[in-house]
């Protein structure tokens, strides 16, 4: 059990999420951690009443902010409602956590870039999103760091799945009950992310962020891989005789472009927390068990 240097009250929006769900999981591996998990209907982040009585109500020293308008394709027809979230919800937290003297860890994301960078994308690169979605969660990173707020991190991560929610495992797991035979791209790069191994980090890094190390961060899982070659291990460890075609990322037409490269360097938040990064071949194993 990891032990916090003190006691510290969360509060975390988005409470039905994936991430949200991960992280209270692995609230009972930390002491001297009290939290709150609120859903959309019990915090509307677009709302600055809603957000001021819930920050009344419950007092806590950190936002962990996992709400999003996550739907990309949606995002294209739907600009205003993704922007409505994805920017106005995160400045309106970042606003009041300045006002109250409460951090903000944010969750944002890979699209933020623009994907065609051959290497690993680190934290200084300049941001160049290319859909809706990415353009709002981009225009909320930049709300929270010229707020004003000292007291921030804002945590990129891509590829993430879990137990719980809709999320790539466990759509393949479900295709590959109803077909015997898959078509998945090869031609995307990413590190799979478990999110527990994501909420985690959050849990750790909310206890020892401050103004000196507030900034933006990348997490994901260690190693690279293709949504072919992640579709293949998933089968491999369930053991699950399925045909995996790999195919250009042009087979399959959607309203918003998706990054060729998702590659995102860790190093900066794994160095911060003294902490071994984990494989996501390792990571993958240890949540298909649950399932």
């Amino acid at each position: 059990m990891s032990t916090l240097s003190r006691n510290i009250r969360l509060l975390i929006t988005g409470g039905g999420g994936q991430l949200a769900q991960a992280i209270k999981e692995e609230e009972a591996t930390f002491e001297n951690v009290t939290s709150i998990h609120l859903s959309k209907s019990e915090l509307d982040i677009t709302s600055t009443s809603s957000i001021k009585k819930t920050l009344d109500l419950h007092q806590p020293d950190v936002i962990i902010n996992t709400a999003a308008y996550t739907a990309v394709d949606a995002a294209e027809e739907d600009k205003e409602k993704a922007f409505l979230v994805n920017e106005i919800g995160v400045k309106n937290l970042a606003q009041v956590c300045k006002d109250n003297g409460i951090k903000l860890i944010h969750i944002s994301t890979d699209y933020v870039f623009d994907g065609e960078k051959p290497e690993e994308y680190i934290e200084e690169d300049i941001p160049n999103p290319t859909t809706v979605y990415g353009k709002s969660k981009l225009a909320g990173e930049q709300a929270i760091i010229t707020s004003g707020l000292l007291d921030y991190a804002i945590i990129r991560t891509s590829w993430v799945y879990s137990v719980y929610g809709s999320n790539f495992v466990k759509t393949m797991l479900r295709l590959g009950n109803e077909k015997d035979e898959i078509s998945v791209v090869n031609d995307q790069y990413g590190s799979p992310t478990l999110a527990n191994n994501l909420a985690s980090v959050i849990l750790q890094l909310s206890n020892v962020l401050t103004a000196h190390n507030a900034g933006v961060y990348h997490y994901t899982n260690e190693g690279v891989t293709t949504w072919y070659a992640f579709a293949k291990a998933v089968f491999s460890y369930k053991k699950m005789s399925i045909n995996v075609l790999p195919v250009p990322s042009d087979r399959f037409i959607t309203k918003a472009t998706r990054p060729k490269n998702s590659k995102l360097e860790s190093s900066k938040i794994i160095n911060l927390l003294g902490i071994e990064n984990v494989p996501w071949e390792e990571s993958l194993a240890k949540m298909l068990v649950k399932l």
